[in-house]
């Protein structure tokens, strides 16, 4: 695409798909290397039983997070108009606070217990370090569509809240002697119970906060460096004539019938360049020129 704005919104896109793509394959090995051992000396919990852990649940929610991302990543690329749609976003900033919370577990109190070489090897090495790094780098840097807005963040805390109740009930309403689980991940046994209780929702709700901080800062950059490139491009040119060409080269270079009107970028190339144009119009031009293309 010619226009600067676009070719910065299909690098995004690009990115995107990357990141999404490497989490979602890292959790299925991670996941199937803990299915197929159905024995190790230093965990309890191989083979089925490893969904009594919250670390491949998260994961497993992270997966399937930036799996519904990839399509919208790939058709991004297919019609140059890359865009997820708001609750995408905001499910993956749940799954995204429930592995950072994954990591921090690991990398805090698990490794200066069982060694940091033994939580970070194996299956560990992708469910404790690579998925949550990527998911936090993928959902900061690269997902810029949807303002994570204070409303929607206490959303991150249901994963925590749900594995928190059945994590007491298992290990101690029902205990291991009964059929229940052992303390794998010390919460009660460690530390006495009621500082797990009092620090595990404050801790996660911090970690959502500063998720979205970052993952907010990273769209608004995005959105100045845009807008700084539509001034630079439109200011004082005909968007008639932008917006027309703009259609015919889509149809050129992406070769498809299938038509996507990108009207956001055309009303943000409206109000960067100072045009006193309607946006209506211009889509209809837009369509046109498409069309005309054919």
């Amino acid at each position: 695409m010619k226009d600067p704005a676009i070719r910065s919104n299909r690098m995004q896109c690009l990115f995107a798909l990357i990141g999404a793509s490497i989490v979602a394959v890292c959790v299925c090995v991670g996941v199937v290397m803990n299915l197929v051992t159905l024995y190790d000396e230093n965990f309890d919990h191989m083979g089925i039983r490893t969904f009594c852990m919250f670390t491949v649940n998260s994961n497993i929610l992270a997966g399937l997070a930036m799996l519904l991302c990839i399509p919208y990543t790939v058709d991004g690329l297919r019609t140059g108009y890359y865009h997820l749609p708001d609750w995408v976003v905001v499910l993956m900033h749940v799954a995204v606070t429930a592995v950072s919370l994954t990591f921090l577990v690991s990398l805090l109190i698990l490794a200066p217990v069982k060694g940091f070489v033994l939580i970070f090897t194996g299956s560990r090495f992708f469910l404790h370090g690579v998925c949550p790094i990527l998911s936090i780098v993928t959902f900061c840097c690269f997902i810029n569509s949807h303002l994570i807005r204070l409303k929607e963040s206490p959303l991150a805390l249901i994963p925590v809240f749900i594995y928190a109740v059945v994590y007491l009930v298992m290990v101690v309403f029902i205990g291991e002697a009964h059929g229940g689980w052992n303390d794998f991940y010390g919460f009660v046994t460690r530390v006495p119970l009621w500082v797990s209780l009092v620090l595990i929702m404050p801790v996660t709700y911090g970690i959502a906060m500063l998720l979205r901080l970052g993952h907010n800062r990273c769209c608004l950059r995005r959105r100045e460096k845009d807008a700084a490139l539509y001034r630079a491009a439109y200011t004082g040119a005909d968007l008639r004539q932008v917006v027309e060409e703009m259609a015919r080269a889509c149809r050129r270079e992406l070769k498809t019938d299938s038509i996507v009107i990108p009207s956001k970028t055309i009303g943000y190339m409206i109000q960067n360049s100072g045009a006193d144009l309607d946006q209506t119009e211009l889509c209809r031009r837009y369509l046109e020129a498409f069309l005309a293309e054919a």
